[in-house]
């Protein structure tokens, strides 16, 4: 896992064209102005944390173990170049394909359900059509025979789950990074197994419960706010379910969510928690302002995209100064009483 001098990243790598450098057109209201004065100084953060990569785990054979400073490092983002085995050692993802190697080449030459095969092929013209490498089938670069691989084996791995909308956004964005069929699979198949369990369930339980635990927390944190919302009729599982199932991925900014998946593989679904609470948080006064439900709504719909998100650096800080103290065991204490809930409301 060694940190190499080209990790140390200039302005070429970030691109300042109608492309991004992950393949993303840029659209005709794109703020260049406020990117430029984004980069001025996170190249240099980048460039700081990569050296400082390098200084503590750049020996090719290290081995990540869980610990403070990983956890440090991880939430100050991981060098591009080093995601795809960060993410693989810190999920756990490289202990269970050390465990079962050919897992994923047998899954590629198994036969999948007709009818997941149909949906999973109805969504992958749906992903990431703003995307170059998610062109035409038919082009030899595009991404979407590879995601259409994963995305079926991941539902051989996983028959009690199939196929769930919002895993083609995870899984294409994975391809776009880790540039690896076999380790996107993996990556994918250990979230929906271990990292985020049965949020990509058939019957939605755990991630509307997800969502009722989002509105408790900001109960919890925001009491006035939560208050005024539930005043105007706000339902919590309207309000996330995207950001929750496509982990982000489809609707903030790409470096952002990045940074996030460099902390979530490591630590789990409360980081979802604290994303989506630092984005109510900030936005609260506009929340406040609302004087109905569509206007709220409206304002749920566009926080993903406030200018505060593009700065990742600072984004990824605030969501652990933001959001204060989060203790597992009350969340997970509020995780039970929400599913409870959930399965009593059906």
């Amino acid at each position: 896992m060694a940190v190499t001098s080209s990790n140390a990243p200039g302005t070429e790598r970030f691109g300042h064209g109608k492309v991004d450098p992950y393949g993303f057109e840029r659209p005709e209201e794109f703020d260049f102005k406020t990117y430029e004065q984004f980069m001025s100084t996170y190249l240099s953060v980048l460039a700081r944390r990569a050296s400082r990569w390098k200084a503590s785990y750049g020996e090719a054979d290290v081995k990540l173990s869980k610990s403070r400073k990983l956890k440090r490092f991880c939430r100050k983002g991981v060098p591009g170049d080093l995601r795809p085995e960060v993410w693989f050692q810190v999920s756990l993802a490289s202990r269970r394909v050390a465990a079962e190697p050919d897992r994923f080449r047998t899954l590629k030459n198994m036969t999948t359900d007709p009818a997941v095969s149909e949906t999973i092929m109805l969504d992958i013209h749906r992903t990431f059509p703003e995307n170059v490498y998610f062109s035409e089938l038919g082009d030899p670069n595009s991404l979407r025979k590879p995601l259409q691989n994963v995305l079926e084996a991941v539902s051989l791995s996983n028959p009690h789950i199939g196929y769930c909308q919002g895993m083609n956004f995870v899984a294409g964005l994975l391809l776009l990074i880790v540039k690896s069929e076999e380790k996107a699979f993996w990556l994918m198949d250990t979230l929906i197994q271990t990292v985020l369990p049965d949020y990509y369930a058939p019957d939605m339980i755990a991630v509307q419960a997800e969502q009722q635990l989002l509105g408790e927390i900001v109960r919890w944190k925001l009491p006035v706010l939560h208050a005024h919302l539930e005043g105007l009729g706000v339902q919590w599982s309207l309000v996330g379910m995207k950001w929750f199932i496509c982990l982000f991925a489809d609707v903030m900014p790409v470096e952002t969510v990045l940074r996030i998946w460099d902390c979530l593989f490591l630590e789990g679904s409360k980081i979802l928690l604290r994303v989506a609470l630092t984005l109510i948080t900030v936005n609260k006064d506009r929340l406040l302002q609302c004087t109905n439900f569509p206007q709220a709504m409206d304002v749920f719909r566009d926080i993903v995209k406030d200018p505060l998100t593009l700065d990742c650096h600072t984004f990824i800080q605030n969501i652990f100064s933001v959001t204060g103290s989060m203790p597992r065991s009350k969340i997970a204490d509020m995780r039970q009483k929400c599913v409870r809930k959930t399965l009593k409301s059906r």
